[in-house]
């Protein structure tokens, strides 16, 4: 063998071990993000014996989040928090994830004051979630509202004709399992669906009347399950006053006695990685490069229309790419 050879090939085999070496360096940046991610996501927030308050975000869709209630009720029983700010953005979500937030938000309100502060949207069962606040800040231009309850589900029987499939099923009653996809909605199915539903809306509507003091039929549209600017909800009674943050805490200095200026600090419920510890930290370098197409992968893994196909049960949620 020549030298001539033997330079190439070890030229081939450096080449190869800087390859591997670069490999294992990008899997332990990633792996070291997604820690960070996790540790991140915790509740450090929470270290220390300074009076604050503290601030919660409600964002994306509502359902029965067990780290979040465990959150609330940590927040109710720390003695250096001095009052709650939730920061609501969401669309809703189903109606039992609405009743948990309201109950747990309740009991925070037993043992120290809470405000709402709506974002972007706060409609359906965040709506719910700002009811169970003792004052509820607006921005002029939030859409909230949306008062009502919903039960969605898909008939793929035509569909399934045209495949040649068809489903045979054996139940103990008429009503097993019904309304199904698998089968056209009878007048017996869709009766008791509809009382479901109007026995939610009941509860959601007599909500709306106890917390905000107001005869819920008087409100132009709201049994008929409209949407209502921040302007608007202000004038029907259905928020309080219109702001940001800044008039959250003046309110809860000026009419509940909490220290002025104090520091806000963000309380977050401890996470599992969503995508794992290597996905979490995959997400995080996307986050990190940015640019345009960053962006439409975050969006695409994480939008609302996604989670929205994966609730079950009766809905309080505003989809407004429905109406299009």
């Amino acid at each position: 063998m020549t030298l001539e050879t033997e330079a190439v090939l070890d030229r081939r085999r450096l080449r190869r071990r800087a390859s591997l070496w670069r490999g294992l360096a990008v899997l332990a940046v990633a792996l070291a993000i997604g820690a960070l991610v996790q540790f991140g996501s915790g509740t450090s927030s929470m270290i220390g014996d300074s009076r604050q308050i503290a601030r919660v975000t409600i964002e994306g869709i509502i359902t029965e989040d067990r780290k979040q209630l465990e959150l609330l009720e940590k927040i109710a029983d720390a003695r250096n928090v001095e009052a709650l700010i939730l920061f609501i953005n969401s669309p809703g979500g189903t109606t039992t994830g609405g009743e948990a937030v309201y109950d747990a938000i309740r009991k925070v309100s037993a043992k120290k004051p809470v405000v709402a502060q709506f974002g972007t949207v706060a409609a359906s069962a965040a709506y719910i979630a700002g009811l169970a606040t003792d004052q509820i800040v607006a921005r002029g231009n939030s859409i909230t509202g949306s008062v009502g309850v919903i039960f969605q589900w898909a008939e793929v029987t035509e569909l399934l004709g045209k495949v040649g499939v068809k489903m045979n099923t054996v139940k103990s009653g008429p009503l097993k399992a019904s309304p199904s996809p698998f089968e056209p909605v009878d007048e017996a199915s869709k009766a008791v669906a509809e009382e479901m539903i109007q026995e939610s809306f009941r509860w959601f509507i007599g909500l709306v009347s106890e917390r905000r003091g107001i005869d819920a039929a008087a409100v132009p549209g709201l049994k008929d399950g409209r949407i209502y600017s921040g302007r608007e909800a202000l004038s029907h009674k259905l928020v309080d006053r219109l702001g940001g943050e800044d008039e959250a805490q003046r309110w809860l200095e000026d009419t509940r006695g909490v220290t002025k200026n104090l520091k806000i600090v963000d309380w977050k419920p401890s996470r599992e990685p969503a995508f794992g510890l290597l996905g979490d930290g995959a997400m995080a370098i996307v986050r990190w490069i940015g640019g345009p197409t960053a962006e439409a992968i975050v969006r695409l893994i994480e939008h609302r229309a996604i989670a929205t196909l994966q609730l079950d049960g009766l809905v309080a949620v505003w989809q407004p790419l429905e109406n299009r």
